[in-house]
């Protein structure tokens, strides 16, 4: 909860270097972004929201959502349908996302920073582009989905198998 508290701080405090008002709105969807790991969609704000900001419209979270992007407070996830969640971005990480049902699932680790960085840099060495960030993606089965295929994820051919089944 401290870490929570300490990233929404952050978030918080980088709207006020940029000289944006920090709203109730902007606040609410902050928090609610810092304390979900869910990778919210608009409408899973809005619903999640509609007791303690009912007054909270469908524009205001685009708004919003759109400036914390702009500002590198959160990032977009797009899926396969078209749609486009999110994920506050407070600490480096990367995502392992399900191929089977599409789950997001963020993975912490303290070489991150390390590895993203090295990326960072050889993708400008390599290309001459200015690289202002990256998004890195793990794919395979959440372990949900393993045992709806009934998939021994110890077996050595497991993604084969997998891949047999999708």
């Amino acid at each position: 909860m401290a870490g929570q508290q300490q990233l929404l701080t952050h978030a918080l405090q980088t709207l006020k270097d940029h000289h944006v008002r920090v709203t109730p709105q902007r606040q609410t969807i902050l928090t609610y972004l810092v304390t979900h790991h869910n990778h919210p969609s608009v409408d899973t704000i809005f619903n999640a929201l509609a007791v303690e900001a009912p007054n909270l419209s469908m524009a205001t979270i685009y708004n919003t959502l759109n400036l914390f992007v702009d500002l590198g407070i959160v990032i977009e996830l797009p899926n396969d349908n078209g749609g486009i969640r999110y994920d506050f971005y407070g600490r480096p990480h990367y995502h392992v996302i399900c191929e089977n049902c599409g789950k997001i699932t963020d993975v912490f680790t303290p070489e991150f920073s390390k590895i993203e960085n090295e990326l960072n840099e050889q993708a400008s060495a390599q290309t001459g582009y200015l690289v202002t960030s990256n998004h890195v993606e793990v794919y395979g089965l959440c372990p949900e989905c393993q045992q709806k295929l009934h998939i021994d994820p110890d077996r050595q051919k497991w993604a084969q198998e997998a891949n047999d089944r999708l």
